[in-house]
C-alpha cells in the first residue's frame, strides 16, 4: 500500500489489520518503509470489572454479619 494511500485512511487500515490479522505493507515509491501487524500477544482488557461475573452471593447481604449475643460478650 503507498505511503500516501496508508496516511489517508490509517484508522481504516488499523481496523482492518486488528480484524482480520493480515499485515499491511506500506511502501514509499514502492520501497517498503513499514510493516503494520496486529498484536503477537493478545490486548489485554481493562482489568477494571474483570471478575464482574465470576462472584456468586450465597447468603442474605442486608443481614448483621454476627450475632447479637457476640456483641454483648465483647462488651463484658
Amino acid at each position: 500500500m503507498p505511503i500516501s494511500e496508508f496516511k489517508a485512511t490509517c484508522l481504516a487500515v488499523l481496523e482492518r489489520v486488528r480484524q482480520t490479522g493480515q499485515p499491511v505493507l506500506v511502501t514509499r515509491r514502492g520501497e517498503p518503509v513499514a510493516e503494520v501487524v496486529p498484536p503477537s500477544t493478545p490486548v489485554r482488557t481493562r482489568w477494571l470489572g474483570s471478575a464482574r461475573t465470576s462472584g456468586e452471593i450465597l447468603d442474605d447481604l442486608i443481614a448483621p454479619a454476627v450475632d447479637a449475643a457476640d456483641w454483648d460478650a465483647l462488651s463484658r
